[in-house]
């Protein structure tokens, strides 16, 4: 929903994404224009119930406020979890004060120790760990990662009156019995194989930093900022940022499936080059346009 860093440019806009797994929301960062690009694309903001800020420079959260904000006017009464650097709860409850506004909603705020790599959230489809990066404040990238999926009923190979229980039994792999112990369906016979798992790994601003490489090994997509070329490599290496081609190296090296480059500067109308740059050192390098959706699917 916004690949643009520090200011919005050539109808591009501040960092942030939607990742969605098995119809739920996660909502990784949310510079301004968030809930916007949320109507735009007609995505329903009230079914995000865990947002993730990496850090505080502006052009990744000072969208935060607003879209709390309408949440709350639109009648939201379902607790949110959001997760983020120390300084983040202080942000939101001070602009909650002097605005006298109290949300019909409660907000879990969920400090994130940015330099280590460790376990921030979970749920019944995901696990979420932080990335420790490199940047000029303190600043966490996202390693999400969906757990093992059930086995699939083949639905013909069952009676209709199966009872719930059994398919739940047959769905975690295990065979059905009689109540005499009599061997009625063997898993194998009435079950296909899981649907694959996958990983997305959110390396949000960062200087190159070959550290991260063992925490995003072979996911199935990353993310990674390429808010420079390497002819600016110095400006990327003095802002503590990095170039597609540092993106790319990074991607390489981690054996990831495919690499976004996102998070570019508002020098380069044409973003074209930067993909071109990194698909030189690896291929399955693609540009994080606006509006595009990128699907994980065996």
């Amino acid at each position: 929903m916004g690949s643009n860093s520090a200011t919005p440019a050539h109808r591009r806009h501040h960092t942030s994404q939607l990742v969605s797994v098995e119809g739920k929301y996660y909502l990784i960062d949310c510079g301004e224009a968030t809930q916007l690009q949320l109507k735009r694309y007609k995505l329903r903001a009230q079914r995000i119930n865990n947002i993730f800020i990496s850090h505080l420079h502006g052009d990744h959260y000072l969208g935060l406020m607003g879209l709390l904000s309408s949440m709350h006017l639109m009648g939201r009464n379902k607790s949110l979890d959001l997760y983020g650097p120390k300084g983040l709860q202080e942000i939101i409850t001070l602009q909650l004060k002097y605005s006298d506004t109290v949300f019909n909603y409660e907000v879990n705020f969920h400090e994130i120790d940015t330099e280590k790599h460790q376990l921030i959230h979970e749920d019944e489809l995901v696990t979420v760990h932080s990335i420790p990066l490199d940047h000029r404040i303190s600043c966490s990238g996202f390693l999400i990662s969906e757990k093992p999926k059930n086995r699939r009923i083949i639905r013909e190979a069952i009676p209709e009156d199966f009872s719930v229980r059994n398919i739940i039994r047959l769905k975690k792999g295990e065979d059905v019995y009689s109540e005499d112990g009599k061997l009625l369906f063997k898993n194998e016979d009435v079950t296909l194989p899981p649907r694959q798992t996958f990983k997305y790994a959110y390396c949000s601003d960062t200087k190159y930093n070959e550290s991260i490489i063992p925490i995003i090994e072979e996911a199935d997509m990353l993310y990674h900022e390429s808010t420079f070329l390497e002819e600016h490599m110095d400006r990327a290496s003095t802002t503590y940022h990095s170039t597609a081609k540092e993106a790319a190296t990074i991607a390489k090296k981690a054996k990831v499936g495919k690499l976004l480059l996102g998070h570019f500067s508002a020098r380069y109308k044409d973003i074209e080059p930067l993909q071109q740059e990194a698909r030189e050192v690896f291929e399955e390098s693609y540009l994080a346009i606006e509006g595009e959706e990128f699907i994980l699917d065996s």
